[in-house]
This record gives structure tokens, C-alpha cells and sequence, in this order.
């Protein structure tokens, strides 16, 4: 196992690459016209996609300590060569490309440590909210914001519950999902964008967000033990059990995240 140490040192390094990847991701924004491209599944890839995942990447190759990279822009590894990683970087670069190309600021650079098919640290930067998340096991979780660090508390709450915050996405919201919502009693739902929607209830602003829809493992890693540390739980609808990683597939399996849920 790593040491806790050493892990909470990586973690201000992993700070300072999502922020560099954060001011490159605002240049292309905030610039008149952004090019887009698609990729081989015809999802929109910028050239801010791809300047960031190269300053993650090389800022991950400059750190004394060593582990393999898997980012959502660099060609797949084969499960035969990482099936054998038992830590590795999980990467994505620009999380919410259609809240880029939309522009409604959200979107975010997630770097995650994974360690045994589990997140272990994990760091989430906004760059147009200028907001700082980041989780370490067993080390709680934490926000920067205007030069100021707050340590994060998911709400506590129980399923019974009326007017209960659930989260959904901006750009992707099916019928199974929405069936999911209408179960609850007086339910208000939040649209949010990126990873932002595991933020917002690591902050306790909401209380669940159900994924009933295909997600990728660089989507979910680095905002999932932020969740956790902040006492939530993001699991899997097959087993109810946290989500894996490094599976023979980097697709998640559908998943409810929580807040901090009572019996």
C-alpha cells in the first residue's frame, strides 16, 4: 500500500498540474473560436482536450514517483498490459466537453490515483469556478476556493425523505432515470454538468444522483472518494457494492452516488 504521506503529498502536486491544465483549458475558452473535432465514437474533442492531457501527462511523468497512465486521450491500453498496474494515474483531461462547447462553465480536469481497483486520491479542478476539490483515503475531503480551504461534509439523509436534492445531468437525462427521480417524494432536481454533480453533494448542496446511462472510468474516479471522503458512497446498481476500476472494460456498470445516507 502507499502511505498515506506519500499520498498527501502527491495530492498538492496533482494541485498544481490540474491548475496549469485548468489555464490552458481557459485560453482556448475564453478565445473567440475553439476548433472541434470528433473522435471515433463522434463525442466532441477540442483542442483543449488535448493541451491539457498533455500537461497532466507530462507533469505526471516529472514526479519522483512513477505509476502508469490510462487518460480518456491517450490510446487505450490493453487489459492484458494493465490488467498487472496496481496503481496507476486515471485521467481526463476535460470532463464535460459538451458543457465546454456549450459554455456554461461547466466542466472540469480530473486526476485520480487508483490503487487495487480503488481510488485512493483524487483531484478535481473547475477552472472558469476557479474551485479546487480534492480526496484522500482516509484523509477527508477538501475544497479551495478564493485562496481559502474548507474541508467537505456530504448531507445526511434518509431515502424517506421529502424534497430531496437529486442530481442530474445537463446533457444526458433518459427515461429510466427519470423514472428513478419520480420514486422520490417531492424531489427537486439540480442540473449540473461534469463531475461537478458528485461535487455539489460532497458539499452538501444535494443528495443523490442516480446514473442509470454508460460512463467512463476517467468520468467517475477522481470525484468518487471526494464523495467518499466527504462520507458518501457511489455504488454500483449490479452489487450496491463502490465502483471498480481497471476492469477488462473501463465502462462503468450504472450507479446511484450518495450523500450521506442513513439506515
Amino acid at each position: 500500500m502507499i502511505e498515506k504521506e506519500v499520498i498527501e503529498g502527491l495530492s498538492l502536486h496533482l494541485r498544481e498540474i490540474a491548475f496549469q491544465a485548468g489555464k490552458v483549458i481557459l485560453e482556448v475558452y475564453n478565445s473567440p473560436n475553439f476548433e472541434i473535432q470528433s473522435k471515433d465514437d463522434d463525442s466532441p474533442l477540442t483542442i483543449a482536450d488535448q493541451k491539457a492531457n498533455e500537461i497532466i501527462v507530462k507533469g505526471l511523468e516529472s514526479l519522483d514517483i512513477q505509476f502508469p497512465i490510462i487518460s480518456e486521450e491517450n490510446k487505450e491500453v490493453a487489459y492484458e498490459t494493465r490488467k498487472d498496474y496496481e496503481a496507476y494515474w486515471l485521467v481526463d483531461p476535460l470532463d464535460g466537453t459538451k458543457e465546454f462547447i456549450k459554455r456554461n462553465d461547466e466542466f472540469t480536469v480530473n486526476i485520480a490515483l487508483i490503487q487495487n481497483g480503488k481510488p485512493i486520491l483524487g483531484v478535481v479542478y473547475a477552472p472558469v469556478l476557479d474551485e479546487m476539490y480534492w480526496g484522500i483515503k482516509d484523509g477527508g475531503a477538501f475544497l479551495k476556493k478564493e485562496n481559502k480551504i474548507s474541508s467537505l461534509s456530504a448531507s445526511k439523509f434518509k431515502k424517506t425523505d421529502e424534497g430531496l436534492k437529486i442530481v442530474c445531468s445537463r446533457s444526458h437525462l433518459n427515461e429510466r432515470t427519470a423514472a428513478f427521480i419520480a420514486a422520490y417524494g417531492r424531489p427537486e432536481k439540480v442540473a449540473k454538468g461534469s463531475s461537478l454533480k458528485f461535487l455539489i453533494m460532497a458539499r452538501g448542496d444535494a443528495h443523490i444522483y442516480p446514473r442509470l446511462a454508460p460512463t467512463m472510468e476517467w468520468d467517475t474516479g477522481a470525484a468518487q472518494i471526494i464523495l467518499e471522503e466527504a462520507g458518501g458512497h457511489v455504488l454500483s446498481v449490479e452489487d450496491n457494492m463502490p465502483l471498480k476500476y481497471n476492469k477488462k472494460s473501463l465502462v462503468n456498470s450504472h450507479f446511484v452516488a450518495y450523500g450521506n445516507l442513513q439506515s
